[in-house]
């Protein structure tokens, strides 16, 4: 079993990921994080699941900036247990391709091993997210029929 993660290192290794400053970012990181962002990858292209440390450090130096810029997150929850660790956040970015500024909810569960951040999943408020990059509401319409509208009971 992993060992308990002393909650001022969580607390470190959350204000560094905030920065989103890779240098004070990377030695947080296992070499071998798996790191996933959930949400659209036709509007965040970086989302997806990544491994390694050099992808996470891509997607924090090169691939995220690309899309948003000015990142700050702010903690809204912090909850440290054991080896593992969440955070409820609000982003607030601009967007690189015409400056507006976008705000939304991201929740971040993390797990340490041996000292290092080894995994990270973030669940952002996707479609809200989605549409304040695209700059318009997302129509989404009914949902269509169940089996052509056949349903059984049984």
């Amino acid at each position: 079993m992993d060992r308990t993660v002393d909650p001022a290192f969580a607390e470190a290794y959350f204000n560094a990921f905030a920065s989103r400053n890779p240098a004070k970012f990377a030695p947080f990181l296992h070499d071998e994080v798996v790191w996933t962002i959930s949400g659209p990858i036709d509007v965040f292209p970086y989302c997806g699941m990544h491994r390694g440390k050099a992808a996470v450090i891509d997607i924090m130096a090169r691939q995220a900036p690309k899309v948003i810029r000015d990142v700050k997150v702010v903690r809204d929850k912090f909850l440290v247990e054991g080896n593992r660790g969440a955070a409820l956040t609000r982003l607030t970015a601009h967007v690189v391709a015409d400056g507006r500024t976008v705000s939304y909810r991201v929740a971040n569960f993390f797990r340490f091993q041996d000292g290092k951040v080894v995994e990270n999943v973030s669940l952002m408020d996707s479609f809200d997210a989605a549409e304040q990059l695209l700059g318009h509401v997302i129509e989404v319409g009914d949902a269509p029929p169940l089996a052509d509208d056949n349903l059984i009971a049984i």
